[in-house]
């Protein structure tokens, strides 16, 4: 698949679109005003020690301290099929004290950053690790021959005496030996700027910054697949420029200045696309639809035959529905940055091998996602459950707020429904209140129900409670919105 990486900046915002054969595949968002904090490295201070949960909150200088559990603090290591217990991270840690973490989530709702003390500094082919002298090869080179021929080309050049461990990224296969070796220099001469700077720095002071989105997006994305970079500002250009001259000179020749009048995102349909998936529904070629609800614990995806009718049997239709679902789903969750628990609600099908070919083809559709995806089969109930690792806030909450008239329910009380708790009210105060008359406060929507299909009811209740009723629009209400106050 080529792919195209489109870089739209602003002053205060920066939109990097990847795109593969013309369709959107992701969008990654960042404000100056919000950066995203994941890679960031802080030296931290260790402000409460939990051990039921065998964590602890860091402070890294935010409002919220950071969550550190057990498992990012040593290493899961295991003796044969025997697993090694964790240990108590009381006998780890204590308030107070000083540790180098990194920051693995950026805070996503109420909850604090996601921290390791487990560093991992990336470059263009390699990742170093700090805390480890292990060399690992990337589980998405599948060649035997060229894991082989990678991990000998590590071992010539990486001293058995240093303490560090390198993983080689997907990026690097069929690269030449000593650009590997030029890698492993340069992160650990950056490695060791690092410790330097810890040592000086006071708790909760920030130690490394990460790329900015742009270089970064470049760095981990940015490969043989990408053809063509453009880019809509020349200064973002000229960095791009310098930077891929050092680490990423293959990519040069694809790189450009897009100087047209008509604005980059406008061009390829990405700001059409970037409003769609903020959408619930998702409309399928074929008339099917998916509706796609985001929830605290989880995110629920179910798929609709909709308009499509098929033209041979119920079990074809489902199937060819389920097909193309699977394909749409794929994309959608990384277009939409959807992460944690996800349930899969497929259209019921009879016969198992087209449940197969179903879970093939989303299986299939993911295998280019950069986040780890776990897929289960199946299940009793015709639901499929799987897992897409989190890191920061999906494209919905990073450009949306909970609704301010429904509160993130996504409805609203019917104006009936209104009219009916007013007339439980003004039964309730009459009893309390010596009082002659009422002034009730609600929506347009509401007054005009109540003066109009409601005008018998609103008699029949001033005839009960011997109190004279008057009406007031307030524009500023919602239609949940009301007020009985005394007159």
């Amino acid at each position: 698949m080529s792919q195209e990486l489109l870089i739209n900046v602003t002053p205060r915002e920066t939109r990097v679109a990847l795109l593969g054969n013309g369709v959107l595949l992701e969008v990654h968002i960042e404000r100056s005003s919000k950066r995203g904090l994941v890679g960031n490295v802080y030296k931290g201070k260790v402000a409460r020690v939990l051990p039921g949960m065998q964590a602890a909150f860091v402070d890294i200088g935010f409002d919220r301290a950071g969550f550190l559990h057990v498992s990012d603090i040593v290493p899961s290591s295991k003796n044969g099929n025997e697993s090694v217990p964790e240990p108590n991270i009381a006998d780890i840690l204590h308030e107070g004290q000083s540790l180098l973490v990194q920051v693995l989530k950026d805070p996503i709702g109420s909850k604090g950053a996601r921290l390791t003390t487990h560093l991992t500094i990336p470059s263009r082919y390699l990742v170093l690790l700090p805390n480890s002298e292990n060399i690992a090869v990337s589980a998405r080179i599948e060649d035997e021959v060229e894991r082989e021929r990678l991990l000998t080309c590590m071992n010539d050049f990486v001293d058995s005496d240093e303490k560090y461990g390198f993983i080689v990224r997907t990026a690097a296969e069929s690269v030449k030996k000593e650009l590997l070796e030029e890698d492993s220099i340069f992160l650990k001469k950056l490695m060791g700027s690092i410790s330097e700077r810890a040592k000086a720095a006071k708790p909760g002071a920030l130690v490394h910054v990460d790329l900015p989105l742009f270089l970064r997006t470049l760095r981990d994305s940015g490969g043989s697949n990408v053809e063509r970079t453009r880019i809509d500002s020349r200064d973002t250009y000229k960095m791009v420029q310098v930077f891929c001259e050092q680490f990423l000179p293959d990519m040069l020749p694809g790189l450009e200045y897009y100087t047209g009048e008509r604005p980059i995102f406008d061009l390829y349909g990405v700001e059409d696309e970037i409003q769609k998936a903020l959408e619930r529904k998702v409309q399928l070629k074929s008339g099917g639809y998916l509706i796609i609800d985001q929830t605290e614990a989880m995110t629920t995806i179910d798929v609709n035959t909709g308009a499509y009718v098929g033209s041979r049997n119920l079990e074809e239709t489902i199937f060819k529905t389920n097909l193309e679902a699977a394909q749409a789903i794929a994309r959608q969750l990384r277009l939409r940055n959807l992460g944690g628990i996800i349930i899969l609600d497929f259209i019921d099908m009879m016969e198992e091998e087209h449940k197969q070919q179903v879970l093939n083809m989303l299986e299939k559709g993911l295998e280019q996602d950069h986040a780890k995806t776990n897929l289960s089969e199946v299940s009793s109930l015709g639901l499929v459950q799987m897992t897409r690792k989190r890191t920061k806030e999906s494209l919905e909450h990073v450009l949306c707020e909970t609704c301010s008239t429904c509160g993130g329910k996504g409805f609203l009380k019917t104006a009936d429904t209104v009219c009916y708790e007013i007339f439980r009210e003004v039964i309730r105060l009459s009893r309390q209140f010596q009082t002659e008359s009422f002034l009730i406060l609600s929506s347009q929507d509401v007054v005009d129900r109540l003066l109009d299909e409601e005008s018998s009811s609103v008699a029949e209740l001033e005839a009960f409670t011997g109190k004279h009723l008057r009406f007031q629009a307030e524009i500023t209400y919602t239609q949940e919105q009301y007020d009985v106050v005394p007159v």
